[in-house]
């Protein structure tokens, strides 16, 4: 494993971190500060105190960097990538999802990524994370199906994760028609999405199906322990710290149980041995970090091959984030130079 770039978990146990180790919004890059305060202007309020519709409908941070460039007189620009609304087979009737087709395409078998967007399994839509998926498509060309998967609490666990795996098959039947090659196919996925990316991967391994040939986990939830030093260091961080967690896991879960089932708890399973090679990236003011630097331990101990990319200074949702924060370019070049290898064997073959 390579490491790059620099219990119900009690508040008390929070507070104690926070005085031991400071606030952790001092430690905060200056351009992701500032796409924050950008996001505090627009009247964003913590996702604890709002129900799951009102959190829906509350400005994201794509709507700050909106705004942002629209004071500085920018434009977001032409990155070439082709967007297309189809539909999938999920695992109880039609998805949404959005096809992005990079420039410089051929005509068959290019790469193809399986994308799942970030929210805790409660919020988030192909809007809100559109910038990933196309920074995805842009810097490895390929194509790009991101998936707008059923939410909690109108769906809860497992609904998500059945949607993924039928996502999944479903790609694995349709990739020649779409121009892919199904030998050179990833999953990447942010927060929940990477949760989603991994059980996608396990399930393909269990079931004898096409497997990824990478995982991109950008955050993942991946534990179920809230007692972690990331959860406690970051109670009052922006724009998701341990209340907001705690609210996801609330409106996501039947039940308090449900935090431990293996499909959540991917940490604590023994059986990640024969699974894809994974990337992992860490933002440093993030709740999950301490979790998504278990998993990364928990694939080497298994034999799987994981690169663990952390970057300090910035906060969970950084990724999409590359017009505004320069750590975000460096994560997503970091992504594209991994999965530009693994999609790279299978190209002369």
């Amino acid at each position: 494993m390579t490491q790059t770039i620099a219990s119900s978990g009690g508040d008390s146990i929070g507070r104690i971190a926070e005085l031991i180790g400071g606030d952790p919004m001092s430690r905060i890059d200056a351009d992701m500060k500032h796409v924050l305060d950008a996001l505090a202007g627009l009247g964003a309020r913590p996702l604890e105190s709002a129900t799951p519709g009102a959190a829906r409908r509350q400005p994201r941070l794509a709507d700050a960097v909106t705004a942002i460039l629209a004071r500085q007189n920018r434009s977001q620009g032409d990155d070439g990538v082709e967007a297309e609304a189809i539909t999938i087979e999920g695992a109880e009737g039609e998805l949404g999802a959005r096809l992005y087709r990079p420039p410089g395409l051929l005509s068959r078998l290019n790469p193809m990524m399986l994308y799942f967007h970030g929210g805790g399994f409660v919020t988030g839509d192909l809007d809100s994370h559109d910038a990933t998926a196309r920074a995805l498509a842009r810097r490895t060309g390929a194509i790009v199906v991101s998936v707008d998967y059923r939410l909690a609490p109108e769906h809860k666990f497992p609904a998500a994760h059945e949607d993924a795996h039928a996502a999944w098959r479903w790609l694995v039947q349709r990739a020649r028609d779409l121009g892919g090659d199904p030998r050179r196919m990833a999953v990447a996925g942010e927060d929940a999405g990477a949760n989603l990316a991994a059980h996608i991967a396990i399930r393909a391994r269990d079931a004898h199906l096409t497997q990824p040939v990478h995982q991109l986990l950008i955050h993942p939830i991946a534990g179920s322990d809230l007692s972690r030093p990331s959860y406690g260091e970051t109670l009052r961080a922006r724009p998701i710290g341990l209340p907001a967690m705690r609210w996801r896991f609330r409106h996501a879960l039947e039940n308090s149980e449900q935090i431990s089932d293996a499909r959540i708890d991917l940490v604590a399973r023994q059986d990640l041995a024969g699974l894809a090679p994974a990337t992992i990236v860490l933002a440093q003011i993030d709740p999950l970090r301490s979790e998504g630097e278990a998993l990364g331990e928990a694939l080497e101990a298994a034999g799987v091959a994981v690169s663990v990319l952390s970057y300090d200074g910035v906060t969970q949702g950084f990724f999409g984030l590359g017009l505004l924060v320069n750590k975000a370019l460096f994560a997503q070049s970091d992504a594209a130079q991994a999965l530009g290898r693994a999609f790279a064997p299978a190209r002369h073959s």
